[in-house]
């Protein structure tokens, strides 16, 4: 199967496949504080992320490209819903376009329908330093996303098996690039122990990605004709991910970004009170764009940056840095996860 067949089979599955009931964001509630003497009108949503200043915690999370003239519709759409509304945006995976150029107009044209907004280029660990300094080019990029998608490349029946060398890769990458790289997963989350090795190689801008979204064990899994759906249920969950992360952060100045399952504003309030800078959301987007068209994607992103608002007046933080030290408390397997896992200090 061609790889711009495969990226069109991964649209469908990941907007037709069901999700999780239980979502482990419920898991987690921030402390309502009653008294606040904050002007609604004056919050700003204002994000500073290790090196890159964004208007907006939010960014458009990488989904898609190289799957020909629909891949290019979604990211143009996508690319003038994030200019409209000031968020940053990722792209999926550009190892499709290295490796055949035709392909490269499914990503530059989110760069020429957002000239001045914060974009991430995305390639995955396989990728040389050549290969990221490419795809940095082709969108004139803010930043590199490094996806680790270990699982997916084992269900997927054309995936890789080989990972050997990805280390150092990874590593000559984070010391050659010539903007932040951000290493993330797909959908299974970080443990410490992965970030700890990933610090070691310079990595200091993580993406937990963690379970709760789109699922690829799921979407490769309706690709197979025997699947191996003992899997289905594999990976870590976004807030228990969260805590992984939070524990090194302040030793080694690791920025975290959240993503994996987010549905609005409230759960991305709450990766900012787990200790993420920034957050991501991908498949509730593509949802809304596919079924609803561009005007509701806008409207839908203005939505959650309006409730991400009023969860900080709730908790009277004037800024998301002050959202950040809100107190919170743990229920259900997050807690229990917690209190197996992680030395928790929950303000």
């Amino acid at each position: 199967m061609s790889r711009a067949k495969r990226k069109l089979d991964h649209i469908r599955h990941a907007l037709s496949h069901e999700h999780d009931v239980y979502n482990h964001f419920d898991d987690v509630n921030i402390v309502h504080q009653s008294l606040t003497g904050l002007n609604f009108d004056q919050l700003h949503l204002r994000a500073h992320v290790g090196e890159l200043t964004l208007s907006s915690p939010i960014f458009v999370n990488a989904m898609t490209g190289g799957g020909g003239e629909q891949t290019l519709t979604i990211n143009r759409e996508l690319a003038r819903a994030a200019a409209a509304t000031g968020i940053g945006m990722a792209v999926g995976s550009q190892m499709s376009a290295i490796k055949d150029p035709s392909e490269r107009s499914s990503y530059e044209i989110v760069r020429k329908e957002n000239r001045d907004g914060v974009l991430f280029a995305n390639v995955g660990s396989e990728a040389s330093l050549e290969h990221a300094k490419t795809a940095i080019d082709m969108i004139e990029a803010n930043a590199l996303q490094i996806h680790l998608n270990t699982l997916q490349e084992l269900i997927m029946p054309e995936g890789d098996r080989d990972f050997a060398g990805r280390l150092e890769k990874i590593e000559a990458i984070v010391n050659k690039a010539d903007v932040p790289v951000i290493v993330k997963e797909v959908g299974y989350g970080m443990s410490r122990e992965a970030i700890q090795k990933l610090i070691e190689l310079g990595v200091r801008y993580i993406d937990v990605g963690g379970r709760g979204g789109t699922n690829f064990s799921k979407v490769e899994n309706m690709r197979r004709t025997k699947p191996f759906a003992s899997f289905d249920n594999w990976g870590i969950p976004t807030p228990m991910s969260l805590l992984e992360a939070k524990q090194l952060e302040e030793e080694y100045e690791l920025t975290i970004l959240g993503s994996g399952g987010i549905r609005h504003g409230v759960d991305g309030a709450k990766t900012i009170v787990l200790g993420a800078k920034s957050f991501g959301m991908a498949g509730v987007l593509l949802k809304v764009l596919v079924e609803e068209g561009y005007e509701s994607l806008v409207e839908q992103i203005e939505h959650i940056k309006k409730e991400l608002k009023m969860v900080m007046m709730l908790t009277n933080s004037k800024s998301v840095e002050d959202l950040g030290s809100s107190t919170f408390t743990l229920h259900g397997e997050t807690k229990e996860w917690a209190e197996q896992r992680i030395n928790l200090n929950t303000h």
